[in-house]
């Protein structure tokens, strides 16, 4: 069972036992415009929470995206430096980021779950 949480800097978590796949949620992808250009972590890099991970840059801006909880990077969505736009077309599903092993469950708790996030961008 996969659970999704959510932070304060629009980042979006699905939580699968110790992994954490992190992407940016719908709302703020339609704040940023059309993305042109993602950048990810390395596999491997050890990160901490709140840490700049990886970085969005749209027409408007760049932005960076933050590691929501401590660990280290297992994974990176590869398809999303092919085709940044993923992001902008289906940013809570096919456009995650990368996936992190979580270091410390504890960090979980400040997180929002989505009536709360709803609230938050309301």
């Amino acid at each position: 069972m996969t659970t999704t949480l959510y932070t304060s800097d629009h980042e979006w978590l699905a939580i699968d036992g110790d992994v954490a796949t992190v992407g940016i949620t719908d709302y703020a992808q339609s704040q940023l415009g059309d993305v042109v250009f993602v950048e990810l972590p390395k596999v491997g890099r050890a990160l901490k929470k709140a840490e700049a991970a990886a970085v969005v840059e749209s027409v408007k801006a760049a932005s960076d995206v933050y590691a929501p909880v401590t660990g280290e990077v297992l994974e990176v969505n590869d398809a999303l430096t092919a085709e940044p736009a993923l992001v902008n077309s289906d940013a809570q599903s096919k456009a995650w980021f990368f996936k992190i092993r979580i270091a410390d469950k504890g960090e979980l708790g400040g997180l929002m779950d989505e009536a709360a996030y709803k609230a938050h961008t309301a």
